[in-house]
């Protein structure tokens, strides 16, 4: 596994931020320096709301072969190495997403250390709630939750559930994974309580009537890794499929793109859900530091920037990553460019309504 910075050499490293940025904890800045929102009062006005999910299953020191310290660290690096950026500026779009959104960074939730580590069902709904808690509060308040974390249920089902509760209508999903996590059960702990990251989908579509399977768009799965019943489950019911393969010999990414809309069609809302496991290597870093999770015929960087960018533009509801590579700089960074395009997007969005209210408003 390839060295990570410590704290003191990434601030001694190249970037462009002095030392006078926000810090949720001495080695954690905010995430490219927004305000630290420490209350809920804090939230009010807000377009976005970040949150960390620092949540590892599973009994013991290890996650798919790799320390969970190391998957624990995402929620920390991701915001160091955004902190290496000036700011908002995208300068593909000649765009400074600071002047259109606000955006704050509400810190970490509330998840005990013991639950990434003694896996009982107690702890994982601990987990699970302390996320809801920070999401529920995010859409109350008119933002979208953005929820950096790990594993399930707390960096998916705990963001989809509040969204379709708070939304109260028919939903859209755009998932990006390896794997569909659409098992009927939890293996970690065969419980019915659990979405855990084996069926974090399947619980969701089943406790939260308005997702429809029509109206998911599921991108990157490969391989022999699943059971056919699970996927032809989806495929026949309308779902709409589109497996690393596809990507590569028909759609390519514009057609990636143009196939997003399923999600939006006859919905009222649409939650994004990208497990980062989806690059497999195919990213800038080395496939194995995924561990047991690396598959072959991965997402490359470029496309995942790419959807999450085209998502902000048609407008989410709420957003989730997990399963964040570990221990490498330049995969914490593409996380940091997968949230601020999607953040251009947003801002594209925002602006496009205005000037079309401009338009559409009565001569003085």
């Amino acid at each position: 596994m390839s060295h990570y910075p410590t704290w003191p050499e990434i601030l001694a490293g190249k970037h462009w931020r002095t030392t006078h940025f926000p810090r949720i904890k001495e080695d954690m800045p905010t995430f490219l320096g927004v305000p630290h929102a420490i209350r809920e009062d804090d939230l009010q006005g807000a377009d976005v709301v970040i949150i960390g999910a620092p949540f590892a299953a599973g009994w013991g020191s290890k996650y798919s072969g790799v320390d969970k310290a190391e998957w624990l660290a995402a929620t920390t690096r991701v915001r160091q190495q955004s902190i290496r950026y000036r700011g908002g500026y995208v300068q593909e779009f000649d765009l400074d997403i600071f002047e259109y959104l606000k955006v704050v960074d509400y810190g970490e939730a509330d998840i005990p250390v013991e639950a990434s580590y003694e896996s009982t069902v107690e702890r994982i709904l601990e987990a699970q709630e302390a996320v809801e808690r920070k999401v529920k509060q995010a859409l109350v308040a008119g933002a979208v939750p953005v929820v950096i974390g790990q594993n399930s249920p707390c960096a998916s089902y705990g963001v989809g559930r509040p969204v379709a509760e708070h939304i109260n209508g028919p939903m859209g999903m755009i998932s990006l994974d390896t794997h569909w996590d659409a098992w009927p059960y939890d293996w970690a702990t065969m419980s019915p309580h659990i979405a855990g990251s084996t069926n974090w989908k399947d619980k969701l579509f089943r406790d939260c009537p308005g997702y429809g399977i029509p109206n998911l768009v599921e991108i990157g799965e490969r391989g022999m890794l699943e059971s056919p019943e699970v996927v032809r489950h989806y495929v026949n019911n309308g779902a709409c499929f589109m497996p690393m393969w596809k990507v590569r010999t028909e759609l390519g990414i514009e057609g990636v793109i143009k196939n997003l809309d399923q999600a939006y069609q006859g919905t009222a809302g649409v939650y994004a859900h990208f497990d980062m496991d989806v690059l497999g290597g195919a990213g800038p870093g080395d496939g194995d530091l995924l561990g047991e999770l690396a598959e072959p015929m991965g997402m490359t960087d470029y496309e995942a920037i790419r959807i999450a960018h085209e998502i902000g533009k048609r407008g989410c509801d709420g957003f989730s990553f997990l399963c964040i590579p570990p221990g490498s700089a330049v995969q914490y960074r593409v996380v940091v460019y997968v949230l601020t395009y999607f953040l251009a997007g947003l801002a594209m969005r925002k602006i496009a309504k205005a000037q079309s209210a401009d338009k559409e408003a009565p001569n003085a």
